[in-house]
């Protein structure tokens, strides 16, 4: 049985549909990220560091993962046909992919961590800021080219 090829309003409902999850799973992860940022110090809270960090951690690989698994896929692949979109990714992409290799980085080692130096940790988080900003600010740039 062959399948119908999906149309390109059918594409563009479902990269929407995708583009709001990842929003979403942004919002959720960026509020985690300001609980961490706001909990200095670290060690004078109900709810231990090492829960909010690994929950934290697990949220952001998840916006990560529906990003290039979802949102760029067809970047990645070589398979967006939009002009506008080539273009943007081209100009964007790069930073954001960037931006990605920092988050996988603090990801791997903070995740489920056992936490004794939390000036390190402090600064982590504070570099990862800037990154998820920068990528925050230009995936956004992308998504709107996205949508048109």
């Amino acid at each position: 049985m062959t399948q119908n090829p999906v149309s390109g309003n059918e594409r563009r409902l479902q990269t929407s549909h995708i583009i709001e999850e990842l929003l979403a799973e942004r919002r959720q992860m960026w509020q985690l990220y300001w609980e961490l940022a706001e909990m200095k110090p670290f060690d004078k809270h109900k709810e231990p560091l090492e829960q909010i960090l690994d929950r934290f951690c697990q949220v952001m690989i998840d916006y990560i993962s529906l990003g290039h698994f979802g949102v760029y896929r067809r970047i990645i692949e070589g398979t967006e046909r939009r002009q506008r979109v080539l273009e943007a990714a081209e100009k964007y992409y790069p930073a954001i992919a960037e931006a990605t290799e920092v988050a996988l980085k603090f990801n791997d080692q903070y995740e489920n961590a056992h936490l004794t130096d939390h000036d390190v940790l402090h600064q982590a988080l504070s570099e990862l800021g800037e990154a998820l900003a920068t990528r925050i600010e230009l995936e956004d740039k992308l998504l709107s080219a996205m949508r048109r």
